[in-house]
C-alpha cells in the first residue's frame, strides 16, 4: 500500500523543469522542482552530465518530502544554451527521469541483447592489457561496438559490447558465452594477480555505463590504497582531492570537498554517494576556472549520519576514488 501511495504521489506532482536564460549573465539556470526519493538527485544529474553540459554552480535541498535543485549549466564552449530543441529535450529528459527512478541494480547475468552482449571485466592493471582483451575478442570472432576501461590504484574496469562478427547481432550460444568469459578471465589473471579478476556478461540498458564502471571498481575494492614511495608518493599527496567530513549535532554529516575541476565530477560524485546508500539533503557546488568546491549535507537511507571512524574513513577513501578513476579513462 505505501508503495502504491508513493506511486498515486508521483502521478499527481508530476516534476516541474524551468530553464532560464535571463536569470544569471553567463550560464543557463535550470531548475527541478519534484517529489522526493532517493536517486533522483543522480539522475537529474545524470541527464545534463549525458548532454555534456558542465554545471558550474549547484544548490541542492530536498529535506522533507521535495526536491528543489537549481544548476547554472554552459555547453562545451563555455556559452550559454540557446538552441531551443536542445532546451526542450533536456526538458523532457529530466521530468522522464525525474518522474521514474529504475531500482538500482544489485547483480549481473547471462543476459544479451538482440543488439549486442555486453562484457564487463576487472582485473589488475598492467601495460597492454586493452590490447590483449581486444585481441582475444578478435580470436573469438567479436566485434567490439564501443568500450571504456578505467584504471585506478593498479586495478582496471572495463564495459565492453560485443557483436558475433558474421551476424552483427547479439552473442547467443551458451557455451561460446562460457568460452568468451574464461578465456578473458585468464587474460585478466595475468602472472601475479593478487586479487580475483572477474569477468561478467549481463543485460545491457539495465544500467548506466560510467555508473556501472564506479559500481565495478567499488566492488574492488579500488579505494583502498597501494602505498607508494619516494618521488610518487610526494606527487600523489600534492595531487590528492581534499575530502572532510564532520558530524553536526547528530543531524547530518557535512562532506566538504575541493579538487581540480573537470567534466563530470559532480556525477561521480553523486553517483558514489548514492551507490553507498547515502542520501544528499542539502548541497552546494561552485567552480573557478580551475577548482571545485563542494559542500553536502548527507545522511544514510537508515536516517543516521556517518556514525563511526571506520566508516569515515570509508567515505573519505572512496570519494576520492570515485575524483580520480575518470582522469584515467581511455
Amino acid at each position: 500500500m505505501d508503495d502504491e501511495y508513493a506511486k498515486l504521489i508521483r502521478r499527481v506532482n508530476q516534476p516541474r523543469v524551468v530553464i532560464d536564460n535571463n536569470a544569471c549573465e553567463d550560464a543557463t539556470v535550470i531548475q527541478v522542482d519534484s517529489v522526493n526519493k532517493h536517486g533522483i538527485l543522480l539522475e537529474v544529474v545524470q541527464v545534463l552530465t549525458d548532454m555534456n553540459l558542465t554545471i558550474r554552480k549547484a544548490y541542492i535541498a530536498s529535506d522533507g518530502g521535495w526536491f528543489m535543485d537549481v544548476f547554472n549549466v554552459v555547453d562545451n564552449d563555455g556559452n550559454k544554451i540557446r538552441d531551443k530543441e536542445i532546451i526542450d529535450y533536456i526538458q523532457r529528459r529530466i521530468e522522464t527521469s525525474a518522474g521514474f527512478v529504475p531500482s538500482q541494480r544489485g547483480s549481473v547475468g547471462v543476459m544479451p541483447s538482440e543488439e549486442h552482449t555486453s562484457i564487463e571485466l576487472a582485473g589488475t592493471d598492467r601495460p597492454g592489457l586493452l590490447s590483449e582483451v581486444c585481441a582475444v575478442l578478435a580470436d573469438l570472432r567479436c566485434n567490439v561496438v564501443n568500450a571504456e576501461i578505467w584504471t585506478h590504484n593498479t586495478r582496471a574496469a572495463a564495459v565492453v559490447h560485443v557483436t558475433d562478427d558474421s551476424t552483427g547481432c547479439a552473442i547467443t550460444d551458451p557455451k561460446r558465452l562460457l568460452m568468451i568469459k574464461d578465456l578473458l578471465c585468464n587474460v585478466l589473471k595475468g602472472n601475479d594477480d593478487l586479487k580475483t579478476a572477474k569477468t561478467m556478461l549481463s543485460a545491457p540498458g539495465v544500467m548506466h555505463r560510467e555508473r556501472r564502471l564506479h559500481q565495478i571498481m567499488f566492488a574492488d575494492r579500488d579505494y583502498e590504497r597501494v602505498e607508494k614511495t619516494g618521488v610518487r608518493a610526494v606527487e600523489e599527496r600534492s595531487s590528492k582531492p581534499q575530502v572532510n567530513l564532520l558530524n553536526i549535532e547528530k543531524d547530518y554529516t557535512v562532506i566538504t570537498m575541493r579538487a581540480k575541476d573537470r567534466p563530470k565530477l559532480l556525477f561521480d560524485i553523486i553517483c558514489t554517494l548514492t551507490d553507498m546508500q547515502y542520501v544528499v539533503f542539502h548541497g552546494m557546488v561552485n567552480t573557478t576556472r580551475m577548482d571545485a568546491n563542494q559542500e553536502f549535507y548527507i545522511r544514510h537511507v537508515d536516517g543516521l549520519p556517518i556514525s563511526s571512524e571506520a566508516e569515515r574513513v570509508r567515505v573519505i577513501q572512496c570519494l576520492e576514488a570515485a575524483i580520480e578513476r575518470r582522469a584515467s579513462e581511455v
